[in-house]
C-alpha cells in the first residue's frame, strides 16, 4: 500500500512538471492544457472517456484557447512570450502569428472578437480576418491580464480591472468598440470575472476572495451577492456560470470549489410558510437597515448550495459547470495533471460526489522528459517552467515584425495588412468544418 501511496506520489509529482495551464472553450465542451512539450485538446462530451483530439508541439505553451468546437486555437509560449499564433489544427497550418509590445498575459475569443491582454494595454482583433481593430492603451496595471470576454458574439462584452488598487470593472463592448459602464464592485482589487453565456450577467471576485458579487450588464446593477468565508482570505483562480445561468461556481487555491444559486428570495413564499426561520428572516432583514452597510452587506450574503471537497491544497485548478450527457456536472482540472468529474444535485445542493478521475496526460512520458532534461550530454538551453503570472518577469526583447495572415474559409493563409481601428465586421467568421459543427452564422430558431 505504502509503495503504491509513493509511485502516485512521484507521478503526481511529474505531472506538476508537465501542466502549465488549461482552460475550457466557451461551451465547455473541450479542455485546452499547455505543457512544457506542447499543448493538448481533449473531449469532454461523455463521463466514463477524455478523448484527446489533438496534439500539438511547442515549447513551454502557457496560453492555449479554442474557439468553441472548430478548429482554430490560439497558442502562446514562454519561449516567445510576445508572440500570439493561430493555428487551424484539423489541417496543421498556421493561420496568422502576430507580436506585441510586452509578454501577452491572457487571450480571450468568441464568434466575433479576440481579445489579447498585456499588462497595460488590451488589443482587440476582427476573428473573421484577424485584422486588429482597437488598441486601448494605458489600461490600469494588471499583472495577470485578468479580463472577461462574453462568449455571446451579437455583444462581445469586454470586462477588465478599471483600476488597479480598488475593484472597479470597466465594460468595454467590442463590437461597438466604446466603453459602457463601470462597475463599482470591491474595495480591493479583482481576482476574477467571467460573463454567463447570454453576456447579460457579470460575476466578479476581488483578491480577498471571501465575496462572490453578480452584475447586470450593461446597466451595471448588483443582482447577487455569496459569500464563500470568512475565515481567510484565498486567491480565486476561476469563475464560470452553468449554461442557464442558474449557478455559479468558484474554484480557489484552497481545496473547496464552492457552488452558487442564483435565485431571488420571494417574501410572498415566506408569508405562505410563517415558519420560524421565515419569521427570523423577516427580523434580520428588517434590522440590516438600520446598520452600517458592511454589517448589512454580510446579512443578505447567500452562502454556497454546493460544495466539493478536493484531495489537494494549494495547487491551481479551474472549474467549470457543465450538463454531460444530460445531467448537470462539475469539471476540475487541476495542476495535478488530472480532470476529476462530479455530480451536482440541482435541487438540494450539498456535497457533490466524485464520479470520475481522468489523467490528462500519462506519467511514463514525463518520466522520460524529466530523463532527457538530466542528461549531462544535453548542453542546449531548456526554457524554464514557470508559472502563469510569472510571464511578466521575462526579460524585455524588441517586438519583432510580422506579417499579419487572414483567415480563409479553405483553411490557409492568406496576406493582409494591419487596418485602422474601428473596421468592423460584416458576420461572424465562418469556419470550413461547418460539416462537422454548427455554422458560426446567425440560425434562425
Amino acid at each position: 500500500m505504502e509503495s503504491q501511496e509513493s509511485q502516485d506520489a512521484t507521478d503526481g509529482t511529474d505531472l506538476q512538471r508537465a501542466f502549465i495551464c488549461a482552460s475550457f472553450n466557451q461551451d465547455t465542451t473541450s479542455l485546452s492544457v499547455g505543457t512544457k512539450t506542447g499543448y493538448r485538446l481533449f473531449s469532454v462530451t461523455a463521463v466514463d472517456k477524455l478523448d484527446c483530439i489533438h496534439e500539438g508541439e511547442c515549447p513551454d505553451v502557457y496560453i492555449v484557447e479554442r474557439l468553441f468546437s472548430s478548429s482554430l486555437v490560439v497558442v502562446v509560449s514562454l519561449s516567445m512570450p510576445r508572440r500570439m499564433n493561430v493555428y487551424h489544427f484539423k489541417k496543421g497550418t498556421e493561420i496568422c502569428n502576430y507580436s506585441y509590445s510586452n509578454n501577452i498575459l491572457s487571450v480571450r475569443l468568441n464568434r466575433q472578437r479576440l481579445v489579447v491582454c498585456l499588462e497595460e494595454s488590451v488589443y482587440i482583433h476582427n476573428i473573421k480576418d484577424m485584422k486588429l481593430l482597437k488598441t486601448l492603451l494605458n489600461t490600469p496595471t494588471n499583472p495577470t491580464g485578468l479580463c472577461a470576454l462574453s462568449v455571446n458574439h451579437s455583444n462581445s462584452y469586454l470586462a477588465y480591472p478599471g483600476s488597479a488598487t480598488i475593484g472597479e470593472i470597466t465594460v468595454y463592448d467590442a463590437n461597438n468598440l466604446s466603453t459602457l459602464t463601470l462597475i463599482q464592485a470591491h474595495d480591493s482589487p479583482l481576482a476574477a470575472l467571467t460573463f454567463n453565456g447570454s453576456g447579460t450577467k457579470l460575476a466578479s471576485a476581488s483578491e480577498k476572495g471571501t465575496v462572490i458579487r453578480v452584475f447586470s450588464v450593461p446597466e451595471g446593477q448588483r443582482l447577487f451577492e455569496f459569500r464563500r468565508g470568512m475565515k481567510r482570505y484565498v486567491s480565486i483562480s476561476s469563475l464560470s456560470f452553468s449554461a442557464d445561468a442558474q449557478f455559479l461556481c468558484a474554484s480557489s487555491n484552497t481545496e473547496t470549489v464552492h457552488i452558487f444559486k442564483l435565485e431571488q428570495h420571494s417574501p410572498s413564499q415566506d408569508e405562505e410558510s410563517p415558519t420560524w426561520s421565515a419569521y427570523m428572516g423577516k427580523m434580520f432583514t428588517a434590522a440590516s437597515t438600520y446598520l452600517p452597510t458592511q454589517v448589512s452587506d454580510m446579512m443578505h450574503q447567500d452562502r454556497a448550495f454546493a460544495t466539493v471537497r478536493l484531495n489537494m491544497f494549494g495547487l491551481k485548478n479551474i472549474s467549470a459547470l457543465a450538463t454531460i450527457q444530460k445531467l448537470p456536472r462539475l469539471l476540475v482540472a487541476s495542476s495535478d495533471g488530472c480532470l476529476y468529474i462530479y455530480n451536482v444535485d440541482p435541487q438540494d445542493g450539498g456535497e457533490c460526489v466524485l464520479i470520475q478521475k481522468h489523467r490528462l496526460f500519462d506519467s511514463s512520458e514525463e518520466q522520460v522528459e524529466q530523463k532527457e532534461e538530466e542528461d549531462p550530454e544535453d548542453v542546449s538551453p531548456q526554457p524554464a517552467s514557470q508559472s502563469y503570472a510569472a510571464t511578466v518577469a521575462l526579460p524585455s526583447t524588441p517586438p519583432s515584425s510580422t506579417t499579419l495572415m487572414g483567415y480563409s474559409e479553405e483553411g490557409g493563409a492568406q496576406k493582409g495588412e494591419v487596418i485602422p481601428e474601428h473596421e468592423f465586421a460584416e458576420s461572424p467568421v465562418c469556419l470550413d468544418d461547418e460539416n462537422e459543427f454548427p455554422p458560426f452564422g446567425n440560425q434562425s430558431n
